[in-house]
Protein backbone atom coordinates (compact mmCIF):
# COMPACT_ATOMS: atom_id res chain seq x y z
CA UNK A 1 0.00 0.00 0.00
CA UNK A 2 2.81 2.38 0.93
CA UNK A 3 4.46 1.69 -2.44
CA UNK A 4 1.20 2.48 -4.25
CA UNK A 5 0.85 5.76 -2.38
CA UNK A 6 4.38 6.72 -3.40
CA UNK A 7 3.60 6.02 -7.06
CA UNK A 8 0.39 8.07 -6.96
CA UNK A 9 2.20 10.93 -5.23
CA UNK A 10 4.93 10.87 -7.87
CA UNK A 11 2.36 10.99 -10.68
CA UNK A 12 0.52 13.92 -9.09
CA UNK A 13 3.78 15.78 -8.56
CA UNK A 14 4.73 15.27 -12.19
CA UNK A 15 1.35 16.64 -13.32
CA UNK A 16 1.78 19.72 -11.16
CA UNK A 17 5.23 20.32 -12.57
CA UNK A 18 4.03 19.94 -16.16
CA UNK A 19 0.98 22.19 -15.82
CA UNK A 20 2.91 25.49 -16.05
CA UNK A 21 4.61 24.26 -19.23
CA UNK A 22 1.30 23.40 -20.86
CA UNK A 23 -0.18 26.72 -19.75
CA UNK A 24 2.78 28.66 -21.16
CA UNK A 25 2.34 27.15 -24.62
CA UNK A 26 -1.41 27.62 -24.79
CA UNK A 27 -2.34 30.71 -26.78
CA UNK A 28 1.21 31.39 -27.99
CA UNK A 29 0.92 33.39 -31.22
CA UNK A 30 4.45 34.36 -32.11
CA UNK A 31 7.90 35.52 -31.17
CA UNK A 32 9.52 38.95 -31.02
CA UNK A 33 12.22 39.06 -33.72
CA UNK A 34 13.13 42.76 -33.52
CA UNK A 35 12.51 45.37 -30.86
CA UNK A 36 13.46 48.94 -30.06
CA UNK A 37 11.84 50.86 -27.22
CA UNK A 38 8.84 48.55 -27.17
CA UNK A 39 6.94 46.53 -24.59
CA UNK A 40 4.79 43.39 -24.42
CA UNK A 41 2.23 43.37 -21.62
CA UNK A 42 3.98 46.30 -19.97
CA UNK A 43 7.38 44.58 -19.86
CA UNK A 44 10.33 45.13 -22.16
CA UNK A 45 9.92 43.36 -25.50
CA UNK A 46 13.25 41.53 -25.74
CA UNK A 47 14.09 39.60 -28.89
CA UNK A 48 12.94 36.01 -28.41
CA UNK A 49 10.00 36.93 -26.17
CA UNK A 50 6.96 34.70 -26.75
CA UNK A 51 3.77 36.62 -27.43
CA UNK A 52 0.42 35.17 -26.34
CA UNK A 53 -3.18 35.81 -27.32
CA UNK A 54 -4.39 38.84 -25.41
CA UNK A 55 -0.98 40.46 -25.05
CA UNK A 56 -0.79 44.21 -25.53
CA UNK A 57 2.07 45.60 -27.63
CA UNK A 58 3.19 49.21 -27.48
CA UNK A 59 6.05 51.32 -28.81
CA UNK A 60 7.56 54.60 -27.69
CA UNK A 61 8.42 57.54 -29.92
CA UNK A 62 10.88 56.31 -32.57
CA UNK A 63 10.40 52.74 -31.31
CA UNK A 64 9.19 49.60 -33.10
CA UNK A 65 8.55 45.92 -32.53
CA UNK A 66 8.27 43.07 -35.01
CA UNK A 67 6.69 39.66 -34.45
CA UNK A 68 6.96 36.40 -36.37
CA UNK A 69 3.64 34.58 -36.21
CA UNK A 70 3.38 31.45 -38.33
CA UNK A 71 3.47 32.49 -41.99
CA UNK A 72 3.22 36.19 -41.17
CA UNK A 73 5.20 39.05 -39.75
CA UNK A 74 3.71 42.00 -37.92
CA UNK A 75 5.56 45.28 -37.47
CA UNK A 76 4.23 47.90 -35.04
CA UNK A 77 5.58 51.35 -35.81
CA UNK A 78 6.55 54.15 -33.42
CA UNK A 79 3.98 55.56 -30.96
CA UNK A 80 1.58 52.70 -31.64
CA UNK A 81 -0.47 50.20 -29.63
CA UNK A 82 -2.00 46.87 -30.65
CA UNK A 83 -3.44 43.74 -29.06
CA UNK A 84 -2.71 40.30 -30.51
CA UNK A 85 -5.28 37.51 -30.59
CA UNK A 86 -6.64 34.68 -32.72
CA UNK A 87 -9.21 34.99 -35.48
CA UNK A 88 -10.65 31.63 -36.50
CA UNK A 89 -7.46 29.87 -35.48
CA UNK A 90 -5.08 32.24 -37.27
CA UNK A 91 -2.90 34.99 -35.79
CA UNK A 92 -4.51 38.42 -35.72
CA UNK A 93 -4.04 41.83 -34.14
CA UNK A 94 -6.18 44.84 -33.33
CA UNK A 95 -4.50 48.18 -34.01
CA UNK A 96 -5.60 50.62 -31.32
CA UNK A 97 -3.50 53.61 -32.34
CA UNK A 98 -0.63 54.45 -34.64
CA UNK A 99 0.50 52.40 -37.60
CA UNK A 100 1.29 48.75 -38.35
CA UNK A 101 2.62 46.77 -41.30
CA UNK A 102 2.06 43.06 -41.91
CA UNK A 103 3.45 40.61 -44.44
CA UNK A 104 1.93 37.23 -45.26
CA UNK A 105 2.79 34.12 -47.24
CA UNK A 106 -0.81 32.90 -47.67
CA UNK A 107 -4.42 34.12 -47.39
CA UNK A 108 -4.99 32.68 -43.91
CA UNK A 109 -1.74 33.81 -42.34
CA UNK A 110 -2.93 36.99 -40.60
CA UNK A 111 -5.78 39.48 -40.12
CA UNK A 112 -5.51 43.06 -38.87
CA UNK A 113 -8.46 44.73 -37.18
CA UNK A 114 -8.64 48.51 -36.98
CA UNK A 115 -11.73 50.35 -35.68
CA UNK A 116 -14.61 48.42 -37.32
CA UNK A 117 -12.59 47.24 -40.34
CA UNK A 118 -10.79 43.94 -40.92
CA UNK A 119 -7.89 43.88 -43.37
CA UNK A 120 -6.61 40.57 -44.75
CA UNK A 121 -4.51 39.30 -47.66
CA UNK A 122 -6.71 38.53 -50.64
CA UNK A 123 -4.85 35.43 -51.82
CA UNK A 124 -1.97 33.07 -51.14
CA UNK A 125 0.40 35.39 -53.00
CA UNK A 126 3.01 37.15 -50.84
CA UNK A 127 1.33 40.28 -49.51
CA UNK A 128 2.36 43.43 -47.64
CA UNK A 129 -0.19 45.81 -46.16
CA UNK A 130 0.01 48.86 -43.92
CA UNK A 131 -2.75 50.39 -41.79
CA UNK A 132 -2.71 53.70 -39.92
CA UNK A 133 -5.39 54.95 -37.54
CA UNK A 134 -6.07 58.58 -38.50
CA UNK A 135 -8.96 59.24 -36.13
CA UNK A 136 -12.09 57.80 -34.54
CA UNK A 137 -13.59 56.89 -37.91
CA UNK A 138 -10.71 57.15 -40.37
CA UNK A 139 -7.95 54.82 -41.53
CA UNK A 140 -5.21 54.93 -44.12
CA UNK A 141 -4.76 51.54 -45.80
CA UNK A 142 -1.91 50.81 -48.21
CA UNK A 143 -0.98 47.73 -50.20
CA UNK A 144 2.58 47.50 -51.47
CA UNK A 145 2.56 43.88 -52.59
CA UNK A 146 -0.19 41.44 -53.54
CA UNK A 147 -3.74 42.58 -52.80
CA UNK A 148 -5.76 43.22 -49.65
CA UNK A 149 -9.39 42.71 -48.72
CA UNK A 150 -10.97 45.30 -46.42
CA UNK A 151 -14.26 44.33 -44.79
CA UNK A 152 -16.63 46.41 -42.68
CA UNK A 153 -19.75 44.46 -41.74
CA UNK A 154 -21.06 42.98 -45.00
CA UNK A 155 -19.24 45.52 -47.17
CA UNK A 156 -16.03 44.04 -48.59
CA UNK A 157 -13.68 45.48 -51.24
CA UNK A 158 -10.27 44.85 -52.77
CA UNK A 159 -7.24 47.10 -52.46
CA UNK A 160 -4.87 46.37 -55.33
CA UNK A 161 -1.09 46.32 -55.21
CA UNK A 162 0.37 49.83 -55.25
CA UNK A 163 -2.88 51.41 -54.04
CA UNK A 164 -3.53 53.58 -51.00
CA UNK A 165 -6.92 54.64 -49.64
CA UNK A 166 -8.16 56.89 -46.89
CA UNK A 167 -11.12 55.05 -45.37
CA UNK A 168 -14.03 56.91 -43.76
CA UNK A 169 -16.23 54.64 -41.62
CA UNK A 170 -19.94 55.11 -40.83
CA UNK A 171 -20.39 57.41 -43.86
CA UNK A 172 -24.09 57.98 -43.16
CA UNK A 173 -23.01 59.87 -40.04
CA UNK A 174 -20.09 61.63 -41.68
CA UNK A 175 -20.73 65.02 -43.24
CA UNK A 176 -17.24 64.87 -44.71
CA UNK A 177 -17.96 61.60 -46.51
CA UNK A 178 -21.13 63.00 -48.04
CA UNK A 179 -19.84 66.40 -49.10
CA UNK A 180 -16.07 66.25 -49.59
CA UNK A 181 -14.83 65.77 -53.16
CA UNK A 182 -11.99 63.34 -53.80
CA UNK A 183 -8.57 64.80 -52.99
CA UNK A 184 -6.37 66.17 -55.75
CA UNK A 185 -4.04 63.65 -57.25
CA UNK A 186 -6.33 60.71 -56.47
CA UNK A 187 -5.14 57.51 -58.08
CA UNK A 188 -7.13 55.66 -60.70
CA UNK A 189 -6.27 52.07 -59.83
CA UNK A 190 -9.06 49.90 -58.45
CA UNK A 191 -12.19 51.93 -57.74
CA UNK A 192 -10.41 55.13 -56.69
CA UNK A 193 -11.68 58.61 -57.46
CA UNK A 194 -15.06 59.79 -56.24
CA UNK A 195 -16.26 58.13 -53.03
CA UNK A 196 -19.22 55.77 -53.10
CA UNK A 197 -22.56 57.07 -51.89
CA UNK A 198 -22.85 56.82 -48.14
CA UNK A 199 -26.28 55.20 -48.20
CA UNK A 200 -24.95 52.23 -50.18
CA UNK A 201 -21.91 51.28 -48.16
CA UNK A 202 -20.45 50.78 -44.69
CA UNK A 203 -17.54 53.01 -45.61
CA UNK A 204 -16.27 55.30 -48.33
CA UNK A 205 -12.73 55.53 -49.60
CA UNK A 206 -10.60 58.18 -51.24
CA UNK A 207 -7.65 57.12 -53.36
CA UNK A 208 -4.42 58.78 -52.31
CA UNK A 209 -0.96 58.87 -53.85
CA UNK A 210 0.22 55.45 -55.01
CA UNK A 211 2.62 53.79 -52.61
CA UNK A 212 6.03 52.32 -53.26
CA UNK A 213 7.76 49.23 -51.95
CA UNK A 214 8.14 48.90 -48.19
CA UNK A 215 11.78 49.46 -47.36
CA UNK A 216 11.83 47.80 -43.95
CA UNK A 217 14.28 45.02 -44.76
CA UNK A 218 12.97 42.39 -42.34
CA UNK A 219 9.42 42.70 -43.65
CA UNK A 220 10.58 42.43 -47.25
CA UNK A 221 12.72 39.40 -46.49
CA UNK A 222 9.81 37.75 -44.70
CA UNK A 223 8.17 37.19 -48.07
CA UNK A 224 11.11 35.53 -49.76
CA UNK A 225 10.25 32.07 -48.40
CA UNK A 226 7.25 30.51 -46.60
CA UNK A 227 9.82 28.90 -44.33
CA UNK A 228 10.93 32.34 -43.14
CA UNK A 229 7.65 34.20 -42.45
Amino acid sequence: MARSCEIVAAILTSCLLMTPVWGASAGALGTVVASDRASVGGAGAAVGTTVFAGDNLSTEDAGSVQLRAGSARFLLAASSTATVHEDGGMPAATLLRGSATFSTANAKAFALNALTAVIRPKSDDPTIGQVTVLGEKQLLVKCTRGALTITVGDDSRIIAEGSSYRIVLDPAESEEAQNQPPPRGSGTRGTGGSPLKAAKSKFVWYATTAVGVVTFLAVREALESPDRP
